[in-house]
């Protein structure tokens, strides 16, 4: 299908969602995740109205990069290496993956801006999984006091892939107490407006628990 149709289909599911939970769905961003796709196909999202894409890999990012440049808002999606901070940093608009202090440490050394990271929260037991323990969230954030070039936009997570709902909301549960305990801080670094959690099996969902920004790729772009 093309592009635009899938969007029409996620368009649906996401206004559905917004009227359960009595929210505004121009609150909500769509993240077309295109690591799998061609630039082409990349190309034809940003035609379809799309104005955010996310990459999980350094190369990913900077070879979409050389062909579209700032055209779309980039958000680093996947798991950062330390050593990878100085390929991607003048690239990008978000960092969807802070889970560690090497690694804001390296992201305020080699930035040149102010970057919106999202710090990245386990909710899943799946070893596949990275992140912050819940626990360990609140700490993290207030060590990050003083990285000028760090702002806390919000937090990420990845629900299991499961059909069983009150999982799925028990994750996503966790990580909205999580952000409204942060925002009661008044941190100034550290706004914690965005909530980055659900992909194409669960954002419909999520949308419903507080999420800001939905991660969607094979939904609206194909494997």
């Amino acid at each position: 299908m093309q592009v635009t149709d899938n969007l029409t289909l996620i368009n649906e599911q996401l206004n559905e969602a917004c009227k359960k939970a009595n929210r505004d769905p121009n609150e909500i961003t769509i993240i077309a995740v295109t690591k799998y796709v061609t630039i082409e196909r990349a190309k034809e999202a940003i035609d379809a109205g799309i104005m955010d894409l996310g990459e999980n890999r350094e190369e990913g990012i900077s070879a979409k990069w050389e062909v579209l440049q700032d055209k779309p808002r980039w958000h680093f999606i996947g798991s950062l290496q330390t050593r990878k901070v100085k390929n991607i940093i003048d690239k990008v608009d978000y960092i969807h993956s802070l889970d560690r202090l090497s690694l804001a440490t390296e992201i305020n050394k080699r930035a040149h801006r102010t970057i919106n990271c999202f710090i990245q929260v386990k909710t899943s037991e799946e070893e596949s999984k990275h992140g912050l323990d819940p626990e360990e969230v609140i700490p993290f954030v207030k060590e990050l006091q003083g990285f000028s070039n760090i702002r806390v936009a919000g937090l990420m997570t990845m629900a299991p892939y499961t059909k069983d709902e009150n999982i799925l909301r028990n994750c996503f549960r966790t990580v909205k107490k999580l952000q409204d305990s942060i925002q009661e801080l008044h941190l100034d670094y550290a706004p914690c407006h965005e909530l980055s959690m659900g992909m194409s099996n669960d954002f419909a969902i999520a949308i419903e628990e507080g999420a800001t920004m939905v991660r969607i790729g094979t939904a609206l772009v194909g494997e």
